[in-house]
């Protein structure tokens, strides 16, 4: 059976111009029906959310695809360590040193990073 995500995988481009397309009808509501002017200014406030959550959703994906890689990486090193073990290989642990190693040496700028403010 396939591996299948839990969300459909939604255009965020295609979010961002419905957004966009919401806005100009509220402003064009707002103008024409001045007396609810507050009720706009509420609604609007709340679209004005969508363009924040969809740079949200879009970091998520992609960290969550770099954790997807991660993990695989590691079953793999997992697997291989299995093997060399069965396989009688002097250090069959070699494999996930090696891969927490290299996981490590990929995080490490970005937790300096952090650490350094950005710079």
């Amino acid at each position: 059976m396939p591996h299948s995500h839990p969300y459909p995988d939604h255009d965020l481009q295609e979010i961002i111009d419905r957004n966009h397309t919401a806005r100009q009808l509220l402003t064009a509501f707002a103008h024409s029906t001045v007396i609810l002017s507050d009720l706009w200014h509420l609604i609007t406030a709340a679209i004005d959310d969508t363009p924040v959550l969809v740079t949200e959703i879009a970091r998520l994906r992609v960290e969550m695809a770099r954790m997807r890689l991660s993990r695989a990486n590691l079953i793999a090193a997992a697997q291989a360590t299995l093997s060399a073990h069965a396989d009688g290989e002097a250090d069959p642990l070699f494999y996930l040193r090696d891969e927490l190693s290299a996981q490590n040496a990929r995080t490490q700028p970005a937790k300096h990073a952090l650490r350094d403010g950005g710079s």
